[in-house]
């Protein structure tokens, strides 16, 4: 079972990217972040031609999220339920009798502005419901961009990086407090001491020069984490014409 994730950048641009990388790859679930266009009835139909059905949670010019699948989509949950906030960033659903949670995490731009105190609060409305989902769900993903680069590893300059955004100490813990709910940040715990990179900067030449962060996460129930043995990240779909600045990142799981 293929399971990926992908921030696309603007699924109107690159939707053409997006049906030729899944007739390739053909995973079971793909999660798309950053949309940007709300046009659910064009993405579902267009999914539709290659045997995919679509769940999409979209919102005009930013944001937006999305799953593909060409198994049966059940109890679809938009938002994060008893959080107001008219950004549209999260959707779940279950899939194959695993929960998934997709998640387009806040950026927060600088720590000293209002939009990372409004990071830091919709953070603590994801634990809360990542802690209320994992009671109801033993087979748990929780999927994305997270905007966040949790160690020194997973960025190309950590002394230059550390202590600001997306790197803050701050950041860190959220990030640490999802794990320590019980979940699996499925890199690290299959190659522990791995350096790898999801998203690179679009100026400076920044992913010939593989200035980039490791800021895309895919993150398991212990008994998924044990029967996923392998991780990667697919660097050609970010060497592509016009690509978005982020790579589709993949585990595979054993059959369950």
């Amino acid at each position: 079972m293929k399971i990926a994730t992908w921030n696309v950048n603007s699924i109107k641009v690159r939707l053409p990217q997006v049906l030729s990388w899944l007739e390739s790859n053909r995973p079971d679930i793909l999660a798309i972040q950053e949309l940007k266009w709300q046009a659910d009835d064009v993405i579902q139909s267009e999914m539709a031609k290659i045997g995919f059905q679509a769940a999409c949670n979209s919102q005009k010019t930013y944001n937006g999220v999305a799953l593909f699948t060409p198994h049966q989509l059940s109890h679809v949950v938009c938002d994060i339920p008893d959080f107001a906030d008219e950004q549209k960033r999260v959707i779940a659903a279950t899939i194959e009798n695993i929960r998934i949670i997709n998640a387009y995490c806040v950026n927060g731009e600088d720590l000293a502005s209002e939009k990372f105190q409004y990071k830091k609060r919709w953070f603590q409305a994801l634990n809360a419901y990542i802690q209320n989902e994992l009671k109801q769900h033993s087979s748990l993903i929780l999927l994305g961009d997270f905007n966040i680069a949790p160690t020194d590893l997973d960025v190309d300059q950590p002394e230059k990086r550390r202590g600001k955004i997306l790197c803050s100490d701050e950041e860190r813990l959220w990030f640490s407090q999802l794990l320590q709910l019980g979940l699996h940040d499925s890199l690290h715990t299959i190659e522990p001491q791995k350096s790898l990179f999801t998203w690179w900067d679009y100026r400076m030449n920044g992913f010939k020069r593989n200035i980039g962060m490791r800021i895309d996460h895919i993150l398991l129930t212990p008994n998924l984490m044990q029967k996923t043995h392998r991780f990667w990240i697919d660097k050609d779909a970010r060497a592509a014409e016009r690509p978005s600045d982020h790579a589709p990142v993949m585990i595979e799981i054993e059959a369950i």
